[in-house]
C-alpha cells in the first residue's frame, strides 16, 4: 500500500498514548492516579453549558461560516483588544477546531518545502509534526534550565538563515510552565522583523499564570511584529472547554484569508454548539477562572514542596500553565522510568522524549491536591526503594 511520504514520517503523540495506557489501568481496577493529563480537571461553567442547551433549543444546527460566527469572531476581536493591546478586525479572526487545529492551518499556510521553522525545546509534542506536514523542516533551538528553558536572543540570531520562514513561540510554554516577560520578548520581536521572520505565538495558557500579573503577547509590541505574528489562543485551558474543541488564531489579513480558504476545503465550520458556548465564555465574568488558577498555584506548590523532598527529582519552578517538568535523569532513561512508574505504582507521567527533553518528564497539577499527595508520595516511596543504581 503506497502511503503518503510525508503522513508516513509522522509520530503518534506520547501524551495521548500514555494517557490511553493509564486509563486501561484504570478500567481494569488499578487505582491510577493520572499526571499525564493536559486538561483542567473542572468541569465547564454552568453558564456556558446553558448558553450551549439554550442554542441546541434554539436550532442552532446549521452550518456556520467556515472560519466562525461573526458574533463569535466581533467577541475574539474584542477579547483580543481588552487583555492584550491587539487590534483585529473579525475578518482578520478564524475560528477552529481547537488551537492545535489553528496551528496546523498556520503551518500549513505559512511553511513550504525548503522552508525552516525554528522551534525551542523542550517543544509542545504536536510542533514537529505539523511542520513535517507542511514539507517545510523544523530547526530546533536547545533550552536548558540555566537558562529557565528559554530562548535567547544570541542563540536566535545564530539559528537564522535565508531558509529561515517561522518561529513558534510558546509561552506560558507546554510543557515546562516557562513564561517569557516583556524585555525577552521584546528582544525577539526586533530580531524577527530585522529578519522578516513569521511567529506563531501559542498563547493557549495565558490565562493562568503564577507569579506576575503582566502577560505580554508578542504582537503588541509595535507595528512591525504585529504585522509579522498569528496570535493563536482558545477557550480549552481557561474555562476548561477541552472537548468542546474551539481555538481561534488572527493576523494580518492576508494570511487569515488562505487561512480560511485552507478550512473551507477542510473542516468546514467548527461545531456550531460548541461556537455559541464559546462566546458565552468569553462574555462572561472571569471569577472562575480566577477561582482555577488561584487552585492551580495551590497545586503547584503542593508538588514542588513534595518533590523538594526527593534529591532525585529537579525542576524549574513553573510560572504558567499546569505542569512540573523534572529532571529525572538521575533515575535513568526517562521513558524506562515512566514506563516503571505507571506499571509498579500506578502513577501516570509523560516522558520527555516527546517534548524533544531526553531525561526529563512532565507531570501535570490538573488534579486534586489529594491525588497529588498520593501520586508524590509513590513516586517517592518508589525513587526510595528501586535505588537510583538499579534503575
Amino acid at each position: 500500500m503506497k502511503i503518503n511520504a510525508r503522513v508516513k514520517t509522522v509520530v503518534g503523540s506520547s501524551t495521548l498514548a500514555i494517557t490511553a495506557r493509564a486509563k486501561e489501568l484504570k478500567a481494569q481496577g488499578c487505582d491510577v492516579v493520572n499526571f499525564a493529563a493536559g486538561e483542567p480537571d473542572f468541569d465547564t461553567p454552568q453558564d456556558i453549558k446553558d448558553a450551549a442547551i439554550k442554542a441546541i433549543q434554539d436550532g442552532l444546527t446549521k452550518y456556520t461560516p467556515s472560519i466562525g460566527t461573526l458574533d463569535l469572531r466581533k467577541a475574539i476581536s474584542e477579547k483580543f483588544k481588552k487583555d492584550n493591546g491587539l487590534n483585529y478586525e473579525p475578518s482578520q479572526v478564524a475560528v477552529s477546531c481547537g488551537a492545535k487545529h489553528s496551528i496546523f492551518d498556520i503551518v500549513q499556510v505559512l511553511a513550504d518545502a525548503g522552508d525552516e521553522v525554528l522551534i525551542p525545546t523542550p517543544y509542545w509534542v504536536s510542533y514537529p509534526e505539523m511542520v513535517k506536514l507542511a514539507g517545510a523542516t523544523g530547526k530546533f533551538l536547545e533550552t536548558s534550565a540555566k537558562t529557565n528553558f528559554k530562548i535567547t536572543p544570541e542563540q536566535l540570531k545564530e539559528n537564522i538563515s535565508s531558509n529561515t520562514r517561522l518561529l513558534i513561540l510558546n509561552s506560558p510554554s507546554n510543557p515546562t510552565g516557562m513564561l517569557y516577560g516583556r524585555e525577552e520578548l521584546e528582544a525577539i520581536a526586533e530580531i524577527c522583523v530585522k529578519n522578516n521572520i513569521f511567529v506563531i505565538s501559542d498563547e493557549i495558557y495565558e490565562k493562568l499564570i503564577y507569579d506576575t500579573s503582566e502577560y505580554v503577547s508578542i504582537a503588541s509590541l509595535g507595528k512591525d511584529i504585529f504585522d509579522l505574528t498569528v496570535t493563536v489562543n482558545g477557550v480549552s485551558k481557561a474555562y476548561s472547554m477541552t472537548g468542546w474543541r474551539i481555538g481561534y488564531s488572527a493576523g494580518p489579513q492576508e494570511v487569515m484569508d488562505y487561512i480560511k480558504k485552507f478550512q473551507d476545503h477542510s473542516t468546514s465550520n467548527p461545531c456550531s454548539i460548541s461556537q455559541a458556548a464559546a462566546l458565552q465564555a468569553l462574555k462572561s465574568p472571569e471569577e472562575t477562572i480566577v477561582a482555577m488558577r488561584d487552585e492551580f498555584r495551590k497545586r503547584r506548590d503542593l508538588m514542588m514542596a513534595a518533590f523538594d523532598e526527593v534529591p532525585e527529582i529537579d525542576y524549574i519552578r513553573p510560572e504558567g500553565a499546569f505542569y512540573l517538568f523534572c529532571d529525572i535523569s538521575k533515575l535513568g532513561d526517562s521513558f524506562n522510568v515512566a514506563e516503571r512508574i505507571l506499571n509498579e505504582v500506578n502513577v501516570a507521567l509523560i516522558p520527555g522524549e516527546g517534548f524533544g527533553a531526553p531525561g526529563f518528564a512532565r507531570l501535570s497539577f490538573a488534579t486534586s491536591a489529594e491525588r497529588i499527595q498520593e501520586g508524590t508520595k509513590r513516586i517517592a516511596q518508589w525513587v526510595k526503594e528501586v535505588g537510583v543504581a538499579s534503575v
